[in-house]
């Protein structure tokens, strides 16, 4: 298995950027980053006085532009193109404060529906708090879930993927006990469509090959230790081989994550959660993106949470931010090739 994240040309738009939780690390990371030159245009979305306050946290040197749309956005290093979006109440780094939940999403609204009119190529996401967001009195359960709803379609896929391996997910966060209800034929189905048809259109692979996982230990052992091997998952693989897939399972998981499986495939899909990411996560933590499939847009985020009390510090690794951004630039370059 394969990635490419290699340096693209310029796209014709510019990347939004959300700054997520601004208690947390995300500010940081994304005024980390911004000090190197870049190749692509960003524009973050979040609160200016914020980031200028965090900077000088950091004792970061950056002139920070307000921008709105249809401003052409900072290329340089120095400089960091702003879509001014006011907090609620002002911001103590490392606390978190309900007053600002809105805040969050109102930044994800502006960087979704300036995907979807065309003023950006892609939105990249830094972490948000989803605990905060709901004590604020607002139903979210993820960005993906969130942006699924934004975007008014059925069904997404979540991925994550790192150098060397890319794994997406049957089921997202449920608890473990409510995972086989959900696993119908009718959801795994619209899983493995998204999925291959996502790795065509943003990915550039005409002919993907998947490998996909069992539910149960040793994938149901001939159906000894659970039925959904042979009562969900391979009517599903039977029937999408027949349009021209190329799926390789169900395998149990506890040996499918080898070279002998993976080197002949170009994404793995894991029915649950916990069954994938921490393959992933050992082996590209920090160097990782979450890239959110099904959606009319590309979205990309970093891999990990907003970890309060590292924000200020100067402490915070932005490179799964540059993994993420690397994504978006390459999967937006691949649009605009189509």
């Amino acid at each position: 298995m394969t990635t490419n994240t290699e340096s693209v040309a310029r796209l014709s738009k510019p990347l939004a950027i959300t700054a997520g939780e601004p208690a947390g690390i995300g500010p940081d990371i994304i005024l980390e980053l911004a000090k190197t030159s870049r190749s692509q245009p960003w524009v973050v979305i979040a609160d200016l006085a914020m980031l200028q306050e965090r900077a000088r946290e950091l004792s970061i040197t950056m002139d920070l532009m307000d921008w709105q749309p249809g401003d052409e956005a900072t290329l340089a290093g120095g400089e960091l193109s702003v879509w001014h979006v006011p907090v609620a109440q002002s911001v103590t780094t490392g606390q978190l404060n309900a007053a600002n939940g809105a805040y969050v999403l109102e930044t994800l609204d502006l960087a979704c529906h300036g995907c979807l009119n065309g003023t950006f190529s892609a939105m990249v996401t830094a972490p948000v708090h989803k605990g905060v967001i709901n004590d604020a009195g607002i139903a979210f359960t993820g960005h993906t879930e969130y942006l699924q709803a934004l975007c008014q379609v059925p069904q997404v896929v979540m991925m994550l993927a790192t150098e060397g391996l890319r794994v997406a997910l049957a089921t997202t966060h449920l608890p473990l006990k409510e995972v086989a209800d959900a696993l119908t034929q009718a959801r795994l189905t619209q899983i493995i469509t998204i999925l291959a048809k996502d790795l065509k259109r943003w990915f550039g692979l005409s002919h993907p090959r998947v490998l996909v996982c069992g539910l149960n230990p040793h994938a149901g052992e001939g159906g000894h230790m659970g039925r959904e091997e042979i009562e969900v998952i391979e009517p599903v693989l039977t029937q999408l081989r027949t349009e021209n897939l190329t799926l390789n399972g169900p395998l149990p998981a506890d040996t499918l994550f080898t070279p002998k499986y993976l080197q002949n495939a170009d994404a793995v899909l894991a029915m649950y959660h916990d069954q994938g990411l921490p393959v992933l996560k050992y082996q590209g933590f920090g160097r990782a993106v979450n890239i959110t499939l099904g959606l009319p847009i590309i979205r990309t985020s970093v891999d990990h949470g907003t970890a309060l009390d590292l924000a200020g510090t100067g402490t915070a690794d932005s490179g799964s931010l540059a993994t993420a951004l690397a994504y978006a630039a390459q999967m937006a370059a691949n649009k605009e090739s189509l």
